[in-house]
């Protein structure tokens, strides 16, 4: 049975140009020219032993990571719950899922992490808020 959390964000994900999806070592990831921009997975009495480790938890909890850069990294990575700071790389953050998940706050997190991965010819061809939160 495919969980909730996947189907939500396959569309958003799949829905950026040149966007695809594959199965990572464990989970789903989405990447674009080879370069992941969201994975997700799910954690089970502890394991994958490392997300389990810098998420927190033994689980269960579905957790999404993602790129972000500058203020928004920082603060992402300071926060608290629902976001934590992925140790792996130093632009990238973790995200708890749960049945509250703000669909549309996701959505511009996954369209910033690509625009900072993707080819500036492609980011530049995603329609972005005015604020200027991410750079491609």
């Amino acid at each position: 049975m495919e969980s909730v959390f996947l189907a939500g964000l396959r569309p958003i994900a799949l829905g950026l140009p040149e966007a695809y999806e594959e199965r990572a070592w464990v989970g789903t990831r989405w990447r674009v020219r080879g370069r992941t921009f969201a994975h997700v997975l799910e954690i089970v009495a502890g394991r994958p032993q490392s997300h389990a480790r810098a998420a927190g938890t033994a689980g269960p909890r579905w957790i999404l990571t993602f790129r972000s850069s500058g203020l928004e990294l920082e603060t992402l990575r300071r926060t608290g719950p629902p976001f934590f700071a992925a140790p792996w790389r130093g632009d990238e953050v973790g995200m708890f899922l749960d049945d509250d998940v703000d669909w549309d706050e996701v959505a511009e997190l996954l369209t910033d992490s690509y625009c900072l991965l993707a080819p500036k010819r492609l980011a530049a061809s995603i329609a972005r808020p005015p604020d200027g939160t991410a750079t491609g």
